[in-house]
């Protein structure tokens, strides 16, 4: 049995882990809040792209655009890649395994598929376990940006022009609400019409397009996917902010069971140590009293 100098000892070390969780949490929260509102400034201009692309298909029947899957053709033809989005680091619960988990069950069904990592702890896994990856982005999970986003989409567009790959995936985290979370599978390329079919605002307007509406599509298309990168790397990192929270959380209360217990049990020692010195003084004195 431990003796009290060592429960205090162990007192004091579990206290001090907590600062550091506690401060871990405050730390998350205060990133997620950060990246909700980066991500909430620019949404309506995506939304907004969104909606052109909509107004376009209403108001053409009939575009071509690379972008876009015939009808006809089937989805498994060729080479698949799939854009994995992971943290940097763990400590936020099984926010990372979830996403590589899926990572792994799409390269199972479709083993002509290469993998695009953003995030260290992804890189690393893949790595260790001798999974091939295509194309791994340097720099950090943290703080995504808009430029970052737009390299990612650069040389996946790239890869897609040139025939490399003909369908591309994105494997990212979902908040859902508060602090509920989903991993989320979703094809960027090449879109489906029906996807832009549903009817907006202003649809009656008809527009002309300069030099043609291919060209137009060719601007438009290319910037909303890249914020919808963007989006995937800003909800991405909530998320794993979101984790660390639940799981510091966590650790904050186990902390505190942990600490309420060693006090208990130092408290017991304590009083029966006290009590023994009691004992051992009382029958001192009375020997004494005997002896004299």
């Amino acid at each position: 049995m431990a003796n009290i100098k060592e429960i205090r000892t162990r007192i004091n070390s579990v206290t001090e882990t907590r600062k550091i969780t506690n401060a871990m949490y405050v730390i998350a929260s205060i990133k997620m809040r950060k990246a909700k509102e980066q991500l909430n400034a620019t949404k309506p201009y995506f939304d907004a792209l969104r909606n052109e692309i909509k107004r376009i298909f209403r108001t053409i029947e009939n575009i071509e655009s690379r972008y876009f899957r015939p009808e006809t053709e089937t989805d498994e033809k060729g080479t698949h890649a799939v854009l994995v989005i992971t943290a940097d680091k763990g400590l936020a619960g099984a926010y990372n395994m979830s996403v590589i988990k899926e990572a792994l069950k799409q390269i199972e069904e479709y083993p002509d598929t290469k993998l695009y990592v953003v995030g260290e702890y992804g890189r690393r896994y893949f790595v260790s376990h001798d999974i091939e990856i295509e194309g791994s982005f340097s720099y950090t999970a943290q703080n995504p940006s808009f430029l970052r986003a737009r390299e990612i989409f650069d040389e996946l567009n790239s890869a897609y022009s040139e025939g490399k790959i003909t369908k591309i995936r994105v494997i990212y985290t979902d908040l859902v609400s508060g602090l509920n979370t989903n991993v989320r599978t979703t094809t960027l390329l090449p879109l489906h019409r029906k996807e832009f079919e549903n009817r907006i605002d202003g649809d009656e307007i008809h527009f002309e397009f300069e030099p043609d509406v291919v060209s137009v599509l060719d601007h438009i298309i290319p910037s909303y996917l890249t914020g919808f990168i963007y989006s995937a790397l800003v909800d991405s990192f909530c998320c794993e902010q979101s984790a660390r929270m639940t799981a510091m959380d966590s650790a904050n209360k186990n902390a505190d069971e942990l600490i309420s217990g060693l006090k208990l049990k130092y408290n017991h020692l304590r009083q029966a140590a006290i009590t023994q010195e009691i004992s051992e003084v009382s029958a001192g004195a009375k020997n004494l009293g005997n002896n004299q």
